[in-house]
């Protein structure tokens, strides 16, 4: 069976098809970009073809998604016959709340569901339904299933998701940590422990996530138990342009100074912060390293305080589990940075984790223990593949198997 994963933003899509039946094999992926502006872009990469990339209008997703489908079947770059070989779709989502604990088939209940969430994911969630409503107008006789960013954290205890407010919001508004970067740690995971040689149902593992999106999560016996982002995903560890963990306080002395609106606030905390607020260099880690190399205040200021709070939740996450067996980084920093990666393990030998130097310089993107042999922590490097878990939940739901 044949799986197109479609992951919905607010002006952009991405998406890739994997043929299930052939070992999860990836058969194109493209992305389409600038959505409801004068000019969009679409980029196809079918595999074992020639790359293909056009500049037209795209006024809405229902219009991306068919460039996408036109794509697919083009006779010269298309990957498949007709849309018949699609067996399923899968669509990522960002908010599944407290209702979606797990991946589900799409049907009127779920859209309702969703509908609801866009109250508390704003940002997010009517981008996903955008792309479910026009993709299952275009392919009605297929199952759809949704894969939620936010399931996996539902493991979490109450003293771990729950806010010091008043109840009341929680029990009326379900204000509380959700978690986001779902998919991607469990995946990273169970490959984790594969790699260090643990078993991942009985052990204490640590996943960092760093990109322009950060996050980390606390994995005890294959289960969430506490994650950096919260009731959004501006909580946490520095990224790109959200600020991360921040004093209220301070926030809301920057509104009233600048007399802010709060959709001044959203944007200023989601796109104006960060490491581009803090460097003035924008988002990239490798420009951020090399201000910093070349003496600038303010590239040094933003290196550091990535790797400082990463490796504070590091510690947090350690003690609040007891222990750690595996270290895991993965995303586009956490898999390549290794620049990034040596001061955030440095100062964790008093958890029993050794960095092997060396080795650290040398892995770029693949799979692999960079801690030193007589490590009692393991360290380990895993490329994330959230597609891949998107197509399998949809696979398993679509074939009636258990997830």
């Amino acid at each position: 069976m044949k799986i197109l994963v479609i992951n919905c933003g607010s002006s952009s899509l991405k998406y890739q098809l994997i043929d299930m039946a052939n070992n999860a094999e990836l058969k194109a992926k493209g992305l389409v970009e600038r959505i409801g502006l004068e000019m969009g872009e679409f980029t196809h990469k079918p595999v074992g073809k020639d790359k293909y990339y056009t500049q037209t209008p795209i006024p809405d997703h229902a219009a991306g998604i068919k460039l996408v489908l036109d794509a697919l079947t083009d006779p010269k770059m298309g990957v498949i016959s007709s849309l018949n070989e699609i067996g399923a779709v899968g669509h990522r989502v960002a908010h599944g709340g407290e209702y979606f604990t797990k991946s589900c088939r799409i049907d009127a209940k779920a859209i309702e569901e969703i509908e609801k969430l866009c109250a508390i994911a704003p940002l997010h969630n009517p981008a996903s339904l955008v792309g479910i409503n026009s993709m299952m107008e275009l392919l009605p006789n297929v199952p759809h299933v949704a894969v939620f960013d936010t399931s996996f954290h539902q493991t979490m205890p109450a003293h771990a998701y729950l806010y010091a407010i008043p109840y009341k919001y929680y029990t009326e508004d379900r204000i509380r940590r959700y978690g986001f970067h779902g998919t991607s740690h469990k995946f990273v995971g169970p490959r984790a422990a594969e790699i260090a040689g643990v078993d991942y149902n009985h052990s204490k593992i640590i996943s960092c996530h760093l990109g322009s999106g950060a996050s980390i999560c606390a994995i005890k016996d294959g289960k969430s138990v506490d994650t950096s982002m919260g009731f959004t995903p501006v909580e946490g560890l520095v990224m790109g342009t959200r600020c991360g963990d921040l004093d209220l306080g301070a926030m809301l002395h920057i509104a009233e100074k600048e007399n802010m609106s709060f959709k001044q606030i959203t944007t200023f905390i989601n796109k104006e912060c960060g490491l581009k607020g803090v460097s003035g260099k924008g988002v990239d880690m490798r420009d951020i390293r090399a201000g910093k190399e070349a003496g600038d205040e303010r590239s040094t200021y933003a290196f550091d305080m990535f790797s400082y709070r990463v490796k504070k939740y590091i510690g947090a996450y350690a003690a609040a589990m007891g222990g750690v067996d595996v270290i895991l980084f993965t995303g586009g920093i956490g898999e390549n940075a290794f620049f990034q990666r040596e001061p955030i393990c440095e100062g964790l030998e008093f958890l029993g984790a050794k960095l092997d130097k060396e080795k650290n310089k040398t892995v770029i993107g693949d799979d692999a223990i960079i801690s030193t042999p007589d490590s009692k922590v393991k360290l380990v490097v895993v490329a994330t593949n959230e597609e891949l878990v998107i197509a399998t939940d949809t696979f398993n739901i679509a074939t009636g198997k258990e997830i």
